[in-house]
């Protein structure tokens, strides 16, 4: 049975994302890390909200660019919008609600991970009561503004458990599962 993990890699100060959506303050962040690399073929669907879908690649402007991790992933994505595109696109599946997308997503993965892009889908994931998992890979920046990893005003409290811990050069990871 598949598993719903958040994975992200995040500012010390909190953000996944610059101002506007801006990713280009990952690419410096972006090398080996040996703990999404052994992640990555543990993955079976991606479940990505519109915004992250359609918004800002910190590989732009390489042969990577638009490719889920840099072309190191390939598989079922399942993208949560309220406005579907008309045209189909190969491999991409549109859903419109969070139950929907939940359920086709851990379909299509079976018994490895739906990877989570996206802070909003992350957060309505959570609501739902599907989120397992969180991995944060904590870079060491502070970006000052931009997408938080969590924003839930007025939210009640979540509690984590802690999995794992490792160092790379460019990042601290933390992974946590759910309490439930």
């Amino acid at each position: 049975m598949a598993k719903i993990l958040y994975s992200v890699t995040m500012s010390l100060d909190g953000f996944i994302a610059g101002p506007g959506g801006d990713m280009s303050w990952l690419t410096p962040y972006l090398g080996p890390n040996e703990l999404v690399d052994e992640l990555i073929p543990q993955i079976g669907a991606l479940l990505v909200g519109n915004r992250t879908y359609g918004g800002d690649d910190p590989h732009k402007g390489t042969e990577q660019e638009g490719e889920p991790f840099g072309g190191g992933w390939s598989g079922p994505q399942f993208v949560l919008t309220h406005r579907p595109p008309a045209v189909p696109r190969p491999g991409v599946t549109f859903v419109t609600d969070i139950g929907s997308a939940l359920a086709q997503s851990a379909a299509a993965a079976g018994d490895k991970y739906v990877n989570v892009l996206g802070a909003e889908t992350a957060r309505q994931c959570l609501a739902a009561g599907g989120l397992d998992e969180v991995l944060v890979c904590i870079a060491p920046v502070l970006l000052g503004d931009g997408v938080r990893l969590f924003d839930r005003p007025g939210g009640t409290p979540v509690p984590l458990e802690r999995i794992s811990v490792s160092h790379t050069p460019l990042a601290t990871n933390i992974w946590y599962r759910v309490v439930r």
